[in-house]
């Protein structure tokens, strides 16, 4: 204890702090021409945590709605947002970024390993 009434502990255990960052994007967008209607979106997920990186590609098909956000009005947040609903909302999000996080975290600490143990 100080003489001012508290006292100071520090570690010198390493505190690894990896965070890793989701990145949702549109690869492709597949509409009708007559009115602009998106009927497929293909999408991308990458996962990345400053060292390693991880992805997934999918496509999901739309109903029609009732009105139509003009084609050339759309922005990629609003198509993901689109995309994120269509396969199941925050639950498959959570899903499909936590099995990326799991690829992650099999390159930084591997459990399985192939080879042969001769040269």
């Amino acid at each position: 204890m100080s003489a001012w009434g508290f006292s100071i502990t520090l570690s010198t255990e390493p505190h690894l702090i990896m965070s890793t960052t989701f990145t949702w994007a549109i690869a492709n967008l597949e509409r009708e021409t007559q009115d602009g209607f998106v009927y497929n979106a293909h999408y991308t997920i990458s996962a990345n945590d400053g060292t390693y990186s991880a992805g997934a590609y999918g496509s999901v098909g739309f109903e029609r709605p009732e009105s139509l956000i003009p084609f050339d009005e759309l922005s990629k947040e609003v198509v993901i947002d689109w995309v994120k609903e269509a396969i199941g909302g925050e639950e498959k999000v959570t899903e499909i970024e936590a099995a990326l996080q799991a690829q992650l975290d099999e390159k930084r600490s591997p459990t399985k390993a192939a080879g042969v143990p001769w040269a």
